[in-house]
């Protein structure tokens, strides 16, 4: 028991170590508020990268597309970003026009569980969700928290939960998590929305 403790307290920190060199190299979350952060502007692409199709994934089922779902209906992709060949922590964007945009775990505000949007540079917030081959859409939520870790799932009939989950195109498979660098319930502010936790795609 206490080295399964032990273990998953490395785990947490090896998380938090790539965080914090992340950001070291492409800049620091906590100025996400300003127009030139990499959170508010669409990015500028300076090096190889592949994408990384996110999917909801449940147990002896097919797995259900997650998408950016605009205020027309419109339907957008959402993935993670690999640069180079480190797959030990990706970004995670909505891809809508020509832009990429962060997404987040937002303050939850009362509801039961932290919701999964996608936050345009007006501060707009855009449904993230996963579709059943039916066409039903399910709402993406972080639903339970371990240290800085928080579990999204795909919720279905309050009841039914698929794991969220980012796919190479080599077939490679990353988890998809919520992930906290502060104690804070507001972890960061971008474009005047307070965010709960910053969703990455995870080795």
């Amino acid at each position: 028991m206490r080295n399964a403790k032990r273990n998953q307290q490395l785990t947490r920190s090896k998380v938090v170590l790539l965080l914090f060199l992340s950001w070291a190299f492409y800049g620091s979350a906590q100025i996400a508020d300003q127009p030139n952060s990499e959170f508010s502007e669409s990015e500028t692409v300076q090096q190889t990268e592949t994408l990384w199709e996110i999917k909801a994934y449940k147990m002896a089922e097919k797995l259900l597309d997650v998408k950016a779902i605009d205020k027309d209906g419109k339907l957008h992709d959402v993935l993670a970003i690999q640069y180079g060949d480190d797959i030990s922590l990706l970004d995670v964007k909505a891809f809508i026009q020509d832009q990429r945009l962060p997404v987040k775990l937002i303050i939850k505000n009362g509801e039961r569980y932290y919701p999964v949007k996608a936050i345009d540079n007006n501060g707009t917030l855009i449904d993230i969700k996963a579709i059943t081959q039916e066409g039903e859409i399910l709402p993406i939520k972080g639903v339970s928290k371990s240290g800085n870790i928080v579990h999204l799932r795909a919720i279905k009939d309050d009841r039914i939960f698929y794991n969220i989950i980012a796919i190479s195109p080599d077939g490679e498979f990353n988890h998809v998590k919520g992930v906290k660098m502060l104690d804070n319930p507001v972890e960061t502010i971008i474009n005047g929305v307070s965010i709960f936790a910053h969703i990455k795609s995870i080795k």
